[in-house]
């Protein structure tokens, strides 16, 4: 598939690797916040890559479960998109700016977030990374309206 006008890949979308079941959640739509040590200062596209390992105890957390219950939670796959919109830690003392928010650590701000309808097999990595212009295109063939 052309990428047409787009520019590189690496200019306009990111990859954001995350555990399961937390990336169902948040394609699921209600998980809008994802927990991240570090700061991030990249805002736009980001692919939600579900990693290879899952974290286990999360499937025993009340809102993990009626959040995913009856999903597939498929690993090392690129199942959705979401446009990060800002990184914040909540002041302290203050109430949680979302019940999915770990107190300490930086929240990233997801919005417009799409599921792909199949899991694309890709890999991930630690941080913010540049997907391939391969992984973007197959992204693409599942949603042609995605643009940069």
């Amino acid at each position: 598939m052309s990428t047409g006008t787009f520019p590189p890949a690496g200019d306009w979308i990111r990859g954001i690797s995350v555990r399961q079941p937390w990336t169902t959640a948040i394609v699921s739509g209600a998980k809008t916040i994802e927990n991240r040590p570090q700061h991030w200062s990249w805002r736009g596209l980001v692919l939600l890559h579900a990693g290879l390992q899952t974290d286990r105890t999360a499937l025993r957390v009340p809102l993990v479960v009626r959040t995913i219950r009856g999903r597939d939670l498929p690993t090392g796959a690129v199942i959705g998109v979401a446009r990060l919109t800002g990184c914040h830690q909540d002041p302290d003392g203050s109430p949680p700016c979302s019940e999915w928010a770990e107190p300490g650590l930086w929240h990233l701000e997801l919005v417009d977030v799409q599921e792909l309808a199949l899991p694309i097999p890709a890999r991930g990595q630690l941080g913010p990374w540049k997907p391939t212009e391969d992984l973007v295109a197959q992204v693409r063939q599942q949603l042609p309206g995605l643009r940069p």
